[in-house]
């Protein structure tokens, strides 16, 4: 075993459930969106892993795109101000917008990126998020497609982060909390 899992308490989903999993999300989806043209927009970094799985997923004609957002630095929690620090670089007025997250968890970025689409002409805004952690949510707003609902631990793995790093880990873990200095 190498560092990374060494760092893990343990394992929440393993490499096969989260494959599983996303099979059926992008049936789901497909069945919902394969008339409407969507395009998938990742929110970057931590969605990029389950984009990329999820669009594979889901076979219909449909174009992808990126974003990034900050509102949390490196800090554990976000601070609830969000800045778009890439924005898209198409014009999307009419379109069904498919927001691809990494986890949904005080609401405070999904909820601004969805009125922010809606502000700039997207038709429709659908979430869909991989993890789904709403014991912390802080805004009303609910994903249309999830992956799983995850307990408030700090998870890392298949995308997500502590300070840049475990994104690579196949699998999505806890992690130890000696590694981020928790209690």
């Amino acid at each position: 075993m190498g560092t990374m899992d060494q760092d893990i308490l343990r394992v929440l989903y393993t490499q096969e459930e989260i494959a599983a999993r996303i099979k059926v999300l992008g049936e789901e989806m497909y069945a919902d969106l394969r008339e409407k043209d969507p395009l998938f927009i990742s929110v970057l970094r931590g969605a990029f892993i389950f984009m990329a799985d999820i669009v594979r997923s889901c076979p219909v004609k449909s174009d992808v795109e990126f974003i990034a957002v900050s509102s949390y630095g490196n800090a554990m929690s976000s601070s609830g101000a969000v800045q778009i620090t890439r924005d898209i670089q198409q014009d999307i007025t009419g379109r069904h917008l498919v927001v691809i997250e990494d986890i949904l968890d005080s609401g405070n970025t999904l909820s601004y990126l969805k009125q922010y689409f809606l502000a700039k002409g997207a038709a429709e805004v659908s979430i869909c998020t991989l993890l789904d952690k709403p014991s912390r949510r802080t805004k009303a707003i609910q994903a249309n497609y999830t992956g799983f609902t995850v307990p408030d631990e700090f998870v890392v793995g298949y995308g997500l982060d502590y300070c840049q790093k475990y994104r690579n880990l196949p699998y999505i873990g806890v992690l130890k909390p000696e590694v981020y200095g928790g209690e």
